[in-house]
Formats: structure tokens, sequence, C-alpha cells
């Protein structure tokens, strides 16, 4: 059958048409284990009943009115983000790429007004993944996404991510800030270590430079604290958040102190959809859940529980899992065999994982997961790593990156 829809992705042949909990359920029936909660946004399980009622009472009474009014309850999201973070000012979007967007465009405006319009360029990370519009892949630096869309976008220096000294020398008197991602999700599951982001800030501290963290796949709980940098001790300047926060509904926001988003004054920036109505009462409703007693110990326990089981999955199928990286419930296996490969051996044990980068898949439970959904899980990755348990001098090819 001919699809009328752009064949920018390679879908797998099985469709979904309910969900619950962590499982999906496919048109004929069968269930799957959902261990990558949409990339990371069905951070609440699917059909979760406090998300659904919350979006079905504000559907029958306003979907939208555009920002050209007050939204009451996205003036307390706001409040809510504001007071459980570093920041004191929010701005909703739809997606993580334009919260990243909105990241950009404040740490250029805040040099701006403070008179020095020429710091504009800002220092990014190799393997670092920010979005798909034309700023946002530059600021990712990947050929595989710049290559066919013209000049990238200027502004964008990348260094290598923990080589400081090359960081230091990439500092000029053009440089605004720094951006890097807590962990590199879509980079393969790469972990920026505690003492580097403290670095980081100091450098930033020195330099007059505002410090930018993507948390768009680390936020929201993902791994074990409500933001990840939060497991360093130190905070930036302006941050990015999306995918769980909306627990599956599209909402992004940019959170910043009110120093950093100094320049972002009437009509420097906008929206027609951000802050919807309907966007913000979801995202009340995840909050309830994310920032209640107990939840994120709830994180803590299973992502170790989860860690642990594939510890010893991996001492047992070394040729197969060669590391296990990442924190919380965002945990990735870097693999001895393609990742592709990998991720249909899984999809046909019904358990669902996301590959990424550096021949990696991530494994993205919702948060709501408990120990007889991290047994059932470890079971069918298992199976998968059996089936692909071949000699060493199997060549590794076709891996995805």
């Amino acid at each position: 059958m001919t699809s009328a829809l752009l064949p920018t992705y390679a879908r797998a042949p099985i469709a979904f048409e309910r969900g619950e909990g962590a499982w999906l359920v496919a048109r004929g029936g069968e269930r799957y284990l959902d261990f990558g909660a949409g990339i990371a946004v069905n951070a609440l399980g699917h059909a979760h009943p406090h998300l659904v009622a919350a979006l079905t009472e504000q559907a029958g009474k306003l979907w939208h009115t555009s920002n050209l009014f007050e939204i009451p309850e996205g003036e307390r999201l706001g409040q809510r983000l504001v007071d459980a973070t570093f920041a004191d000012v929010a701005f909703f979007a739809n997606s993580g790429a334009e919260a990243n967007e909105a990241a950009i465009k404040m740490a250029r405006k805040y040099h701006a007004a403070g008179g020095h319009p020429e710091r504009y360029r800002i220092i990014t990370f190799e393997g670092a993944f920010h979005g798909r519009t034309l700023a946002t892949i530059a600021a990712g630096g990947q050929a595989k996404y710049i290559e066919g869309f013209g000049p990238k976008v200027e502004g964008f220096d990348q260094v290598p991510t923990g080589d400081l000294a090359a960081l230091e020398a990439a500092i000029t008197p053009e440089t605004a800030a720094l951006m890097i991602e807590p962990i590199q999700g879509e980079g393969g599951l790469r972990v920026i270590p505690h003492a580097d982001l403290r670095r980081l800030r100091e450098i930033c501290d020195a330099r007059g430079l505002l410090l930018i963290m993507d948390e768009v796949q680390t936020g929201v709980g993902r791994t074990g604290k409500l933001f990840a940098h939060e497991w360093s001790g130190i905070a930036p300047d302006i941050m990015s958040a999306a995918k769980g926060i909306g627990g599956g509904f599209p909402l992004g926001v940019c959170l910043a102190t009110r120093e950093a988003a100094r320049g972002m004054t009437a009509g420097t920036h906008g929206t027609t959809f951000g802050g919807n109505p309907l966007a913000m009462a979801v995202g009340n409703a995840v909050l309830d859940v994310v920032l209640a007693d107990g939840f994120l110990d709830h994180v803590r326990r299973i992502g170790l529980l989860l860690k642990q089981r594939l510890a010893a999955l991996k001492d047992r199928y070394p040729q197969v899992i060669q590391e296990i990286r990442g924190e919380g419930l965002m945990l990735g296996l870097k693999l001895g065999v393609p990742n592709t490969d990998f991720t249909a051996a899984a999809r046909a044990e019904h358990l669902l994982v996301i590959p990424a980068g550096d021949n990696v898949v991530r494994l993205l439970p919702p948060l709501i997961v408990g120990e007889a959904d991290v047994t059932a899980a470890v079971e069918r990755l298992e199976a998968a790593a059996s089936s692909l348990d071949h000699p060493k001098d199997t060549p590794l090819r076709g891996a995805a990156e």
C-alpha cells in the first residue's frame, strides 16, 4: 500500500490501538511491553487515569484562545515549575526543538540586551542532539542531519565531550553560552560526569557565559531527580524540557533565571499553540503525580533494580551486551551486535526498545513501572540476546546511528 505520509521514518510494521500503563496493544490484539515510552515521552505510561481525567475535563471547556489572553492554568504550571527548580520564569512551547530554539534566542538576546550583540556564538558538544529545526541541527552538529539543507546556521561551535582544554580554547569574545545535555540520549546514552558539569558551571561564571541545559529527554523524573543536572549539585541559567512533561501531550518549556531572560521582552518571541489550555491541564496533571511524595524515590529504586538485572544479563551475554549506561530509568545497552538487529529481536519478544547512536539501544520505560515489569522486560531482553549470541568473528554491520 502506498502511503500519503512523507517517508522520513522507516516505521516498524506494527500499529497500536490502545495502551494501559507500561503495555501497548496492537490492532491484532498482541500485547507489547513498552520500554521506549514514545522515546521518553509517556512518562506516566498509557491512559493514566489522572491525565485522562484532566484532558477530558479541559476538552469539554476550552481548547485554545492564543497567548493574546491570560491562561490561568499556564500561570499555575509556570509557577509550579519555578517553585520546583532554579528558574524564575517559564516560556511554554509545543516540543523540545521549540524549547531549545527559545533557549538559543534567549542566550543571544541576553548579551545583546547587555550591550554586547557580538556575543552570539554557542558552544555545543560532539554527540549532541538538540532537535530538527535548522538552528537545532546546527547546534547538534551531526552531518547526517545537516547535509542537504543548505548552509549550516551560523553561530555554533562544537568541541569533544569531556575535553575541557578544547572547550577553553574554543571560547572567544563572541561566545555567549555553553549548551549541553546532562546525558546524551540520541548520542548513545553517554552520561556527562558530574564533575564535568560542575566545571562547566565554573567556566561560565568566570567567563560571563550562560549555561544552557537541554533536559528534553532527561527531565521530569527520568533519572530519579526532577531534572538530571540536580545530581551534579549545580544549576543552569537556561533549561529546556519537553517529552515527559506532557505525558504524551505535545508540550515543551524553556525555563530560566530572570537575569538570563532579561532580553526577552514583549514582542521578542512568541508561539500560537504553546501554553494552550489543553497542554497546561495535562502538564499540571503530570506534575501532580511526579511531585507527589515517594514518586522519585520509586524511580530511583526501580532504576537501580533494572540496572542490576541488566548487569547480570551482560555477564551472561558479553558478546551481545558490552556496557550498561545511564541513570534512573534512562538506561542504554552498548551492543556487540547491530542495534537494529537487537531492536527487532526484542520486538519479536513483544518488548519495545529504542535505538540510539554509538550502537546503543535505549530502555526508557514509563516511570510508573514496577518490579514485575522489570522482570518481564529482562526475560524478553534475555531471549533477544540469546537469539543474537554469535561467535566473536561475526562481523558487526548495519548498526543504526
